[in-house]
């Protein structure tokens, strides 16, 4: 245990977010996503875990120690459903709620159509495989920079 951590993040998922910069790609992605192949292709190259969570709940922990990107569009994506591309399951909604208590005020995703999304992940920096097991369970999010203190 670490003061001040969220005891959700283990010492690879906080190696990962750490060693990101600013503008790479942190996928979380549900148990049905193919994570370990897609994962073999990011610039980390292999699979990390955050077990036994929900998206939400990895997402929340993620955002209390990264950033977002304030300066693009695609600072957070989510997997569209497949034929409803506006179509916002609960698990999605859970994902826009943690990412809105984060930044402090809403800042809705982007849609990312299916496999655009896996293309996006093989480019990723690294994939992040949660518990969660409903469907579209699947997020990009971009790591912004944390500004000189005044």
């Amino acid at each position: 245990m670490l003061k001040g951590i969220d005891p959700r993040l283990g010492a690879d998922v906080l190696y990962a977010l750490r060693a990101m910069g600013h503008g790479d790609a942190l996928v979380v992605a549900d148990t049905n996503f193919p994570s370990d192949s897609v994962a073999r292709a990011t610039v980390l190259g292999r699979l990390l875990r955050m077990d036994n969570l929900t998206a939400g709940e990895a997402i929340a922990a993620i955002l209390s120690v990264m950033p977002l990107d304030t300066f693009v569009d695609d600072f957070a994506g989510r997997m569209e459903v497949v034929g409803e591309p506006r179509t916002i399951p609960p698990v999605q909604e859970e994902v826009q709620a943690a990412i809105d208590a984060a930044e402090g005020r809403p800042r809705p995703m982007i849609g990312i159509e299916r496999f655009d999304f896996y293309d996006r992940a093989r480019r990723s920096y690294a994939v992040i495989q949660t518990g969660e097991r409903r469907f579209y369970g699947c997020f990009v999010l971009r790591k912004g920079v944390i500004p000189p203190e005044a």
